[in-house]
């Protein structure tokens, strides 16, 4: 059990390393602009973008996690995803990248008809 219990706070190497490298970006934006330096903005600029691509990869690479809390046993930052490279389902990065996962092949389920309702007609047409 973490400092947090258990709850699952998301902590990935995706997201460490996004993190990192992102704040890096705006510290030195930051530095640019009390400089007023104009390259020093667009290199900090730069590194930020950098940042969430970085971030991005990695997610794609499987050091990321789906939306919702994780398995307990896939919870430690360092563990990667195994459905990770198949893509997420509602994950708006796996989209971006074109990956879509894989339907499940267990059928929808059909809720049942209401007491005294007429049984559907095989050959009626609606």
């Amino acid at each position: 059990m973490g400092a947090h219990g258990e709850h699952d706070m998301g902590h990935t190497v995706a997201g460490w390393t996004g993190t990192a490298v992102t704040t890096l970006g705006f510290a030195v934006a930051g530095v640019a602009l009390v400089a007023g330096s104009v390259p020093g903005l667009w290199a900090g600029a730069a590194v930020t973008v950098l940042g969430a691509l970085t971030a991005w990869a990695l997610h794609l690479a499987g050091w990321g996690k789906p939306t919702g809390p994780r398995p307990p046993g896939l919870r430690h930052w360092r563990t990667p995803d195994p459905a990770g490279r198949r893509g997420h389902p509602d994950c708006l990065g796996c989209k971006l990248a074109g990956r879509r996962p894989a339907p499940s092949t267990a059928p929808a389920p059909t809720a049942p008809a209401p007491a005294g309702a007429p049984a559907p007609d095989a050959g009626a047409r609606a």
